[in-house]
């Protein structure tokens, strides 16, 4: 039989987690009701959120961190290319401030960061620092001349115009290549709905119909899949392999968990 290792060993502790964001941390503060709810019901902490981090000053790091009791540190990321007068494409200076973020975080002593809204892509410091689990607004389990399909930015938009007659979130491991992480959970389908008496050769529309089905998709999928898939992280469900294939209650799962 395979050996399979833990993600986390709940016998050890609650899971220890850093929240990574720039914006409005919605799907953080989600996480973070989530553990409340889960202490209630539990009477002890399953999985808890150590530190806010905020790499723009001008996010609610602050706000969750004192409706929540949290410890925030925010580092500008904008400021620290600035002050060194350097281009936001100077990957090096990316990692020098990724490096520094680590050494801030080091007393927090966390097993997880999750990358809650996190507008900057991680250089590899900070992906070996930590698991790294992060939502991406697309069904990544779905794949194009054996690559995977939705990727990047706009991926509500091309699944949109490509046809696709539901959308789902995305929980995945934070690895070196960009939405390209294994797949932890899939959320439940979100349906398109579109008038087709739009015209899809106009850009505003196309951005406007996008828009509107990533905010659905971020309340129907990315709140319920990223929380959930936290808990079972945190209850010891998660399990990998030596060549770090992925187990649910060890069986595998190359897809993720898959909610309907």
């Amino acid at each position: 039989m395979t050996e399979l290792k833990l993600i986390h060993d709940p016998d050890k502790g609650p899971l220890k987690i850093i929240g990574l964001m720039s914006g409005s941390g919605s799907n953080l503060r989600k996480i973070l009701e989530k553990e409340q709810e889960l202490k209630e019901k539990k009477g002890k902490f399953l999985y808890k959120i150590v530190a806010v981090f905020s790499d723009t000053y001008h996010s609610k790091a602050c706000e969750l961190g004192k409706e929540f009791d949290i410890p925030v540190i925010v580092r500008d990321i904008t400021g620290y290319y600035a002050k060194r007068g350097k281009s936001r494409k100077d990957l090096k200076v990316r990692e020098e401030y990724d490096l520094e973020t680590i050494k801030a975080l080091a007393p927090f002593k966390a097993d997880i960061a999750v990358y809650a809204g996190y507008m900057s892509i991680a250089s590899r410091p900070l992906v070996e620092a930590y698991l790294g689990i992060n939502v991406h607004p697309a069904d990544l389990s779905i794949k194009e001349n054996g690559k995977r399909k939705y990727i990047g930015a706009h991926a509500v938009r091309e699944a949109i115009l490509a046809g696709e007659t539901s959308l789902r979130s995305s929980i995945h491991i934070i690895e070196p290549l960009v939405d390209e992480g294994r797949l932890l959970m899939l959320s439940p389908p979100v349906p398109v709905i579109i008038d087709k008496t739009l015209n899809f050769n106009d850009p505003q529309i196309i951005r406007r119909v996008s828009e509107e089905h990533q905010e659905r998709l971020k309340k129907q999928g990315d709140w319920i899949a990223f929380p959930k898939t936290l808990q079972y992280i945190a209850e010891g469900k998660f399990a990998q392999d030596g060549e770090g294939k992925l187990y649910f209650d060890n069986i595998p799962i190359p897809n993720g968990v898959i909610l309907e």
